[in-house]
């Protein structure tokens, strides 16, 4: 070990600039940035459309199905890499068949296929690991994160499927958020609106490979579902909440991994512990607002214009 990795061990210094200078001096850590600034900005933007599109539930499926994807890889002597992107893409196919009506909406029983899926899942994963026979030491890695065996060609990995998913949704995006917004109307003047939701599932899929790579299996939903939902409740408008959604997932990820790597908890925790702070914060910040204005606290102008935040897009609201 060199010997700024070994000052690195023997604990903070409490100065930022120092403390981010040892950390940055191991080259794991560099790399799990790497990779956290790529999962974070791809999260951001996916998990924007996936709240909006109330299709949170799916979302966590699919990377619950990441588990036994990468389990069963590692059986089989592959890489874990691509079981977690086998697992997650092929659940999304499953789902996808499920019967839509014919402007894209779900039917009754598309939870119950979700929630099968996810327990027919987890019973895999535990099957897999049963069947490697080996001591499979990364479990907890595989469920909870971990940022200690990102590799370069890992890096590179993420970065290849994060453009191509950006290069797909900046394809399909102005009908996507149309079909989203408005799937009757959509239909009507002739948007592919069942192709454009099984699309939209398979970058899901590929998403929720992608963020459990760092955040592990079972924590994805923090930081897919978090910092998208935090910026809803700040703002309705498409741009700005897309951009705030990238600001608050990447500050969730540097925190996570600057807090991680000085203590003995898995950089998963810290993700959700700072993703949910986040979203009681911008909830807690939208709710003490509404209540000045209903106090009429804040000017009459500019209540009655409606400017400030907009409605919250958690529950699937779509403001102008």
């Amino acid at each position: 070990m060199s010997v700024a990795g070994a000052s690195a061990l023997v604990g903070p210094v409490w100065n930022p600039v120092d403390d981010l200078r040892r950390m940055l001096a191991l080259h794991f850590m560099v790399n799990a940035f790497r990779a956290g600034t790529i999962v974070a900005v791809l999260a951001a933007v996916v998990g924007w459309l996936m709240v909006l599109r109330r299709q949170s539930f799916a979302g966590h499926t699919l990377a619950v199905v990441s588990f036994p994807g990468a389990a069963a890889a590692i059986w089989l002597g592959v890489s874990a890499t691509a079981g977690y992107f086998a697992g997650s893409i092929a659940a999304a196919l499953v789902i996808a068949l499920v019967p839509r009506s014919a402007t894209g909406r779900p039917r009754s029983q598309e939870s119950a296929v979700i929630g099968t899926v996810q327990a027919f899942a987890l019973a895999c994963g535990a099957l897999f690991v049963s069947l490697y026979g080996g001591f499979l030491d990364g479990i907890t890695g595989l469920l909870f994160g971990s940022f200690l065996g990102v590799s370069d060609g890992q890096v590179i990995a993420l970065g290849a499927v994060a453009l191509v998913v950006f290069c797909v949704l900046a394809a399909i995006g102005r009908p996507l958020l149309f079909t989203t917004v408005d799937a009757d109307v959509a239909a009507a003047r002739g948007v592919p609106v069942r192709a454009l939701s099984v699309l939209f599932l398979v970058v899901l899929g590929c998403t929720a490979a992608e963020v459990s790579q760092v955040t592990g299996a079972l924590l994805v939903f923090a930081l897919l579902v978090m910092p998208a939902a935090a910026a809803q409740q700040v703002t309705a408008r498409p741009v700005a909440g897309l951009v705030l959604a990238v600001v608050f997932g990447l500050v969730v990820v540097w925190t996570s991994l600057s807090v991680a790597f000085w203590s003995p908890w898995p950089v998963g925790f810290w993700v959700s512990t700072f993703g949910f702070a986040l979203y009681v914060g911008a909830a807690g910040g939208r709710a003490a607002l509404a209540h000045r204005r209903r106090t009429g606290v804040v000017g009459p102008t500019r209540v009655a214009q409606g400017r400030g935040t907009g409605p919250a897009l958690a529950g699937g609201a779509v403001g102008t």
